[in-house]
């Protein structure tokens, strides 16, 4: 059921699911996470769908979590004895990626544009990822003061330790040709070339439905060796948005400043 901030569009065996919030370049608040995980919900107990293709409105495709309505959060830490709403929000994201990585159905990811954070998350979560020349994709949070808590196992999962811990330690954006160098990007395509994307989901519809949800259970089950860290995410989360580093990091790159840990790069020794 489509919401303002979440489109669902079905035409024969695939449903579309699109982020639809130009204005924050489709930044996934707590309505676009719910009505996502209704969508998995009801999509893990249709038999008639195939495909389900992840994509944004306008141009980009998500540019991570909405902190909006806990600006007044950031960087203050809690009062003794008081729960924190930051947990469940931040839990609910986790869940979302257990809830698409787990969907029978194949998930396509149709990146245009920005792919930051918690969308840089989402894509980790799709079978197969399609973006234009144009595509960036990056994991930015610690150079924000935050850490990139529900996404790292995704992100370890689908680039191997040794990519993971550059991408989610340092910070990198990757253009769509080195997403495609990495794995995270399965075909490069440009803007509005209809003709390759439908080329691509006639091929995707050649698998088999059954075969397809029996092969992902398969490799779902493998994700045994990656624990579940939804709720040490969270608090991780928590602490890194009510730090004085995140106040500040926030701070500087709403102002398109350094942050005040950067270094100039000179030998400081």
């Amino acid at each position: 059921m489509s919401t303002p901030y979440l489109l669902i569009e079905r035409q024969g065996p695939v449903e579309t699911w699109t982020l639809n919030d130009p204005a924050t370049r489709n930044a996934l608040n707590d309505a676009v996470v719910d009505g996502l995980l209704q969508a998995c919900a009801g999509a893990a107990q249709d038999a008639t769908l195939r495909i389900v293709v992840l994509t944004g409105a306008g141009n980009a495709f998500c540019a991570g979590g909405s902190l909006g309505g806990f600006a007044n959060q950031i960087g203050h830490p809690l009062q003794e004895g008081q729960s924190d709403p930051l947990l469940a929000m931040n839990r609910s994201f986790g869940d979302l990626l257990h809830a698409l990585s787990a969907l029978p159905q194949l998930l396509v990811c149709r990146v245009d544009g920005a792919a930051m954070g918690g969308g840089f998350g989402l894509v980790c979560c799709a079978d197969h990822v399609v973006a234009t020349k144009r595509s960036v994709l990056g994991t930015p949070e610690v150079t924000l003061g935050l850490p990139p808590a529900q996404i790292a196992p995704f992100v370890w999962q689908r680039l191997g330790e040794s990519t993971a811990r550059q991408c989610l330690l340092q910070g990198l954006s990757y253009s769509a040709e080195q997403a495609l160098q990495v794995g995270l990007v399965h075909e490069v395509v440009e803007a509005d070339n209809d003709d390759a994307w439908q080329a691509t989901l006639q091929r995707l519809l050649r698998a088999a439905p059954g075969a397809v949800a029996s092969t992902k259970q398969l490799l779902f089950s493998l994700r045994g060796v990656v624990p579940d860290v939804r709720d040490d995410a969270a608090q991780a989360f928590a602490r890194g948005l009510r730090s004085a580093e995140a106040a500040q990091g926030l701070a500087a790159f709403a102002r398109k400043q350094p942050a005040p840990w950067t270094l100039s790069g000179k030998n400081t020794a």
